[in-house]
């Protein structure tokens, strides 16, 4: 039985018509699922037993469970329990602008970057739509509070886990469901290229962002092993071609690593990488672990860093720390919960 929290508007549309029902009560239901939140096709008011009953027989409203959740200030991090007993963490992140989510798009991840622990297990499975969906309802549920933001840069690669993240998208996204602005989501990707081509053709106004880190081909090889298969050169031209063809503006990510990706020689060489394109340089203080030894650049070397793309005319902030104290923060997730399990 297929869970709604699958279901994008126009596929209950479809479902409604192909059973004899009329379209405007496909659309009653979806607002009833999203503006309502109901948990059972028996809460509906406006709509018939027999309708109610074949909805029951076709779909199951089965949730994902929060089992833990951890506060520091300004941050929530969400353990879940999924159907088969599998755990996925979000992190809600309070702004002076509004209530972010970081969801995650996958059990593990197998991008195997060096400096990220969520995929040092690496992947068991791509989650479903609804358990994208219902990171968001149920937190929302547990804060009484509207998530204004979603980020697709919790556990996982977004693109894949391509198809159930686009219906995500347009669940959150469709004025009768979730209803949250496309330019208030924003994906990251390490660049899987077919992807990103794929992307710029679906007609959306949601914010891309790439996790970048290097430069170059060689430090980029050794930082994340997807650049074997996507180049740098060859990704920098698909996110040109995405810009010519969206007209959006592009960030791209840089987590900061001491004597690693900080010198000056890199920042020069990334200026030059990335001058003339429509876009953004978010660097991300790395965040320590056990593991990999690395170490965050120093906040001075971060700041010259920065200051060298500014001489260079590069549009560049430097993201401020979230999470990091509750293992909360960018390549933290699914870290201490398996070391727990």
């Amino acid at each position: 039985m297929n869970n709604i929290y699958n279901i994008t508007r126009e596929e209950l549309e479809e479902f409604f018509i192909n059973n004899n029902e009329k379209r405007f009560r496909a659309i009653q239901t979806f607002e009833w699922i999203y503006k309502k939140r109901i948990k059972s096709f028996e809460e509906i008011g406006n709509i018939s037993k027999n309708t109610i009953e074949k909805l029951s027989n076709n779909f199951s409203f089965y949730t994902i469970k929060i089992i833990k959740i951890e506060k520091s200030k300004e941050v929530n991090k969400y353990l879940f329990e999924l159907e088969d007993g599998n755990n996925i963490e979000s992190v809600l992140m309070f702004h002076d602008y509004g209530i972010s989510l970081c969801i995650s798009t996958q059990v593990g991840c197998s991008m195997g970057c060096s400096f990220c622990e969520s995929g040092r297990y690496g992947k068991t499975r791509n989650l479903y739509t609804y358990e994208m969906v219902q990171q968001i309802l149920e937190i929302e549920k547990d804060i009484d509070k509207r998530i204004t933001h979603v980020v697709l840069m919790g556990i996982g690669e977004p693109f894949d886990n391509y198809d159930n993240v686009m219906k995500f998208i347009r669940i959150i996204n469709d004025p009768k469901g979730i209803e949250i602005g496309a330019r208030h989501i924003t994906l990251s990707t390490c660049g899987i290229i077919p992807k990103i081509k794929d992307f710029g053709n679906e007609g959306l106004q949601v914010n891309l962002a790439i996790s970048l880190h290097a430069p170059n081909d060689e430090l980029r090889n050794k930082l994340m092993p997807i650049n074997k298969v996507y180049p740098i050169k060859e990704l920098i031209e698909s996110i040109k071609e995405y810009i010519n063809k969206t007209n959006r503006r592009v960030t791209f990510e840089y987590v900061m690593i001491k004597g690693i990706n900080d010198t000056k020689e890199c920042a020069l060489e990334l200026s030059k990488l990335i001058k003339g394109i429509n876009c953004y340089v978010n660097l991300i203080p790395y965040n320590d672990n056990n593991y990999d030894g690395y170490e965050s650049s120093s906040d001075c070397e971060i700041m010259s860093f920065y200051d060298i793309l500014k001489c260079e005319e590069i549009n560049v902030t430097i993201r401020k720390k979230f999470g990091d104290t509750i293992t909360a923060a960018c390549g933290q997730l699914r870290s201490k919960n398996m070391e727990e399990l």
